[in-house]
C-alpha cells in the first residue's frame, strides 16, 4: 500500500470511530482534567501511597468536536499528560475498534493497561480489589457510561475500597427516553432491567410511579414526579447512605445547546478535601 492509500486508510478509521462531541462533554472533559491535576499533586507527595487513574468507558482516546470540528483529547489522553503522572492507568472499554484505536495511540507502555471487555465485570474483579485500603494504592475512577450501562455493584465495590475516588455521570437522558411513562405498563422488562442493575434495586420505582384504585376497584399506576427532579437528589443520597462514600458533589446538570439536561455529573470521595477542590471547579459552571 502506497503511502498516499496508508494515510487515506487511517483518515477512514479515524472518522468511523472518532465520535463528535456537544460543548457539553468538553466541559465534562475539562472537569476531569482538572481534578485530575490537583490530585496526582496531592498523592506525590504523599510518601508511601501510590496513585492509578481508571476509566472505564475509555472510548478510543479523541474526540471531535461539533463546535469546532477539530479533534479533542479524550480522557485517557488527557491523563496522560498529568504532570506529575499516575503511577498507573487503566483504560477499559467493551469496543474493540475503539481500544485498538487507543492502543494504537499509546503504544506498549508498561504503565498503562487496557481491556477490551464489559467494565462491569473487569473492574469488579479484576481492577477494584487492587485498591484495598491497606494496598497503599489510591485510584481516581471516571465512569462515563454510555447510557444505563453501569451497574451499581461498581459503585459498591468502589466505596468499599474507601481508596477510590469517582466520577460518576447520571445518564438522565437515557432514563427519560426509555422508563418515564404516563402509563408505566408501556416500560419493556428490558428497561426495568437495566435501571434496576445501574439503581441496585427496584427503590427508584415508586419515586417515579404510584399505585392507586379506580372506582371499581382496579389497580392503577401513574407517573407522580419528574425523573429529573427526584432521582439525581436520590442518587446522592445512595452514593452516601448505601455505597459509603463520606462526601458527595454535584448534582451538576450537563445540559444540551436547547438547554436540556444530558446528563448529572457526579463525584465522589471519603475525604473532605477532594470534595471541596471538586465543588470549587463544578462552581465555575454552575452547581445545581
Amino acid at each position: 500500500m502506497t503511502e498516499k492509500k496508508t494515510r487515506r486508510a487511517r483518515k477512514t478509521q479515524t472518522n468511523s470511530i472518532v465520535e463528535d462531541i456537544g460543548p457539553w462533554s468538553e466541559i465534562k472533559l475539562e472537569i476531569i482534567k482538572r481534578y485530575a491535576e490537583k490530585y496526582s499533586k496531592i498523592l506525590t507527595k504523599q510518601p508511601g501511597l501510590h496513585h492509578a487513574y481508571i476509566d472505564a468507558f475509555s472510548g478510543p482516546g479523541v474526540h471531535r468536536s461539533r463546535t469546532t470540528g477539530e479533534h479533542v483529547k479524550g480522557s485517557p489522553l488527557n491523563a496522560r499528560l498529568v504532570n506529575p503522572p499516575f503511577e498507573h492507568y487503566y483504560f477499559i472499554d467493551v469496543d474493540e475498534d475503539k481500544t485498538s484505536f487507543l492502543q494504537d495511540i499509546i503504544g506498549d507502555e508498561p504503565d498503562v493497561s487496557i481491556y477490551t471487555r464489559d467494565c462491569n465485570i473487569v473492574l469488579r474483579e479484576d481492577i477494584l480489589p487492587r485498591f484495598a485500603y491497606e494496598n497503599f494504592w489510591k485510584a481516581l475512577c471516571l465512569l462515563d457510561p454510555y447510557g444505563l450501562d453501569l451497574d451499581w455493584e461498581v459503585i459498591q465495590t468502589a466505596g468499599e475500597t474507601r481508596s477510590v475516588e469517582v466520577f460518576i455521570n447520571f445518564p438522565i437522558h437515557d432514563i427519560n427516553r426509555n422508563l418515564v411513562r404516563t402509563n408505566p405498563k408501556e416500560i419493556k422488562d428490558a428497561q426495568l432491567e437495566r435501571m434496576d442493575r445501574f439503581w441496585g434495586d427496584r427503590s427508584w420505582y415508586p419515586l417515579l410511579y404510584e399505585k392507586s384504585n379506580d372506582l371499581f376497584g382496579e389497580e392503577l399506576e401513574s407517573r407522580i414526579a419528574v425523573a429529573n427532579a427526584v432521582l439525581p437528589r436520590t442518587y446522592l443520597q445512595r452514593l452516601k447512605g448505601v455505597a459509603g462514600f463520606s462526601h458527595v458533589s454535584g448534582p451538576l446538570a450537563m445540559r444540551n445547546k436547547t438547554g436540556a439536561v444530558v446528563y448529572y455529573m457526579f463525584f465522589a470521595s471519603n475525604k473532605l478535601v477532594a470534595k471541596d477542590i471538586v465543588d470549587y471547579i463544578f462552581n465555575k459552571w454552575g452547581n445545581t
